[in-house]
């Protein structure tokens, strides 16, 4: 604005002002509104959509991880034990899968995130059985 009272404005510089101010508020209402409305009901609709999408994915993810992982430490712990092996190489396996079992278990009940952290404890169990062969 000029600093000038309205009256020594002429009528068109005036409505020009005006649609200034009008347009400056309308757009940027309206700019946020749109942006608004669609970071709100737009993305955050879609997000809220695929969360029980995501979340059963990571349950079935842990339950396949934990049970592949628990078939395989218990294989290599049986065919450990036949072989001439110090003992602590089976009981490490076959603990180390009982790690990825309850893994998978507590994966199912959607306690993915502890999950994935069995089967990360019990991978590395089963790995350090794996020197001391």
């Amino acid at each position: 604005m000029s600093g000038r009272a309205d009256s020594d404005l002429s009528p068109d510089t005036r409505a020009d002002d005006a649609d200034d101010v009008g347009h400056g508020d309308d757009a940027e209402g309206a700019g946020h509104g749109e942006h608004g409305e669609h970071d709100e009901h737009g993305e955050h609709d879609e997000y809220d959509d695929d969360t029980p999408h995501r979340a059963r994915r990571a349950r079935w993810a842990a339950v396949g991880a934990g049970a592949v992982l628990t078939l395989a430490g218990a294989a290599a712990a049986l065919l450990r034990l036949t072989g001439s092996v110090p003992a602590l190489v089976p009981a490490a396996y076959a603990c180390g899968a009982g790690a990825c079992a309850l893994a998978a278990v507590l994966g199912s009940r959607g306690r993915t995130r502890r999950a994935l952290w069995l089967l990360i404890a019990g991978l590395m169990v089963m790995a350090l059985g794996d020197q001391f062969d």
